[in-house]
């Protein structure tokens, strides 16, 4: 039973990652423009890691972004922001190093470290090593849920926040074939650099890196380099490696004004818009990767000791881990010819997929509507539509492809999308707490602060 004079929130974030980061930065800058008291928004975030973290085992040395720096957590929402990607760089004294780099695409780990110090300076905001296992709507006599209880488990017990509005924030998850179960040799790529460790004393004689996308191609030039005697086989369906489409024109479908222009298109339009640029992001390389890649296997030929072995066309049709590594079978699509492998270990480079927020919403899911697909229904500014009876809101960060389009789980859109969903919980409390009509009138005549 939650005490009746619990602390209510008027905003809960669950999860952590970029998403939420720029959320709780968002609410920060909301609050130090609020003139009064009643305008804040009071916030908190939970996240199930003991620190924050994002994708530490694809924080290759040499891996760069795929984004340019300016869209960082606050940039395309508040370029004076001291929360960019330019005040981190400026207060570690690398300004003007980044600068003579020429480039607008940082390396991944300096981008981690940037975020990991934006979430350092959020630390009072969020309560690190809890797991949301349950959202529960909280019901006054007028049978109206004005509330959510959010509860969570830290250190062995169960918790309980209380908060007017969620933001379900919970990132990506690993996806691996239906038919392939991880084990000691069998490894998603997101955990390639724990994984590998392993074998920093060991010798191995062969990897398999199954897929065609960056993270697959990424994954064969790291074994590629760090394992300078085995072989290292790449799998893909595909003859070769597709190109990343970054042209200027096909960009645009990144801006923040592309959301609203699919937002309100017809279902087919979307579904039209987003097959034409699919290749912006998914089982796309980046195209310098792939020139580098083939560079390493053409070199190799000339010399006549073939490490770097392109299986194209291809797919894996049988999978046996042993203790010491795995057994393997790649069948040519083409031609039919089946290739027994013994590997090291097999690292399964195949995507992710949004995290099921149903999943953690619980008690509060059947209340949400969905849309003849099954997919939740979202407002523009991701709210989810809920029952009427529902007065609080559920806000979405990811898993909204289908609404908001290809931008939903990217960091392109992070800044905007946060401060969009920190204004429409701050119109709630300001219908909840009417300006007095003085300063209703002196807001009108000086306008709306920048």
């Amino acid at each position: 039973m939650v005490p009746s004079d619990v602390q209510v929130h008027d905003l809960i974030g669950i999860g952590f990652g970029p998403s939420n980061l720029a959320t709780a930065i968002a609410v920060d800058e909301h609050n130090a423009r609020c003139q009064r008291v009643e305008d804040r928004v009071e916030a908190l975030f939970l996240e199930k890691q003991a620190e924050f973290g994002w994708h530490r085992g694809m924080l290759f040395d040499n891996a760069t972004m795929q984004v340019s720096f300016l869209k960082d957590l606050v940039t395309m929402r508040n370029p004076a922001s001291d929360f960019s990607f330019v005040s981190y760089l400026h207060a570690h004294d690398r300004l003007a190093d980044f600068i003579n780099y020429k480039s607008m695409y940082p390396l991944r780990v300096e981008f981690h470290d940037y975020l990991s110090w934006a979430a350092g300076r959020m630390r009072e905001r969020v309560a690190y090593d809890h797991t949301v296992t349950d959202v529960v709507p909280v019901t006054g006599p007028d049978g109206e849920a004005w509330a959510l209880d959010v509860i969570a488990r830290h250190a062995g017990h169960t918790r309980v926040f209380r908060a007017r509005n969620v933001v379900v924030a919970v990132g990506l998850e690993s996806s691996l074939p239906p038919e392939v179960t991880p084990a000691e040799r069998v490894w998603h790529n997101l955990d390639i650099l724990h994984r590998a460790a392993a074998f920093e004393v060991a010798e191995p004689r062969r990897f398999v890196v199954v897929g065609a996308g960056q993270s697959a191609a990424e994954s064969v030039a790291f074994l590629h380099e760090r394992y300078p005697s085995a072989e290292v086989c790449s799998v893909f369906f595909r003859y070769g490696y597709s190109p990343a489409d970054d042209s200027n024109f096909a960009n645009r479908i990144f801006d923040p004004a592309a959301v609203d222009v699919y937002y309100d298109a017809p279902v087919d339009v979307k579904r039209m818009l987003f097959d034409y640029h699919r290749n912006t992001n998914y089982s796309v390389v980046d195209g310098d990767l792939i020139s580098d890649l083939y560079r390493r296997a053409y070199q190799e030929r000339v010399l006549g000791r073939d490490r770097l072995r392109m299986m194209n066309a291809s797919r894996v049709t049988d999978l046996r881990p042993r203790p010491d590594g795995v057994d393997l079978v790649v069948e040519h699509l083409p031609s039919g010819e089946l290739t027994p492998l013994a590997a090291d270990a097999v690292v399964f480079a195949t995507g992710y997929r949004p995290v099921d927020a149903a999943r953690l919403l619980g008690a509060t899911e059947p209340r949400c509507h969905r849309d003849d697909e099954g997919l939740l229904r979202v407002g523009r500014d991701y709210r989810v539509v809920t029952d009427a009876a529902l007065r609080a809101g559920v806000y979405l960060q990811g898993g909204t492809e289908h609404a908001h389009g290809i931008t939903s789980t990217l960091l392109s859109a992070v800044a905007v999308r946060s401060g969009e969903i920190v204004a429409s919980v701050a119109a709630g409390l300001a219908e909840r707490h009417p300006a007095p009509a003085a300063a209703t009138r002196a807001l009108l005549a000086t306008g709306p602060r920048s």
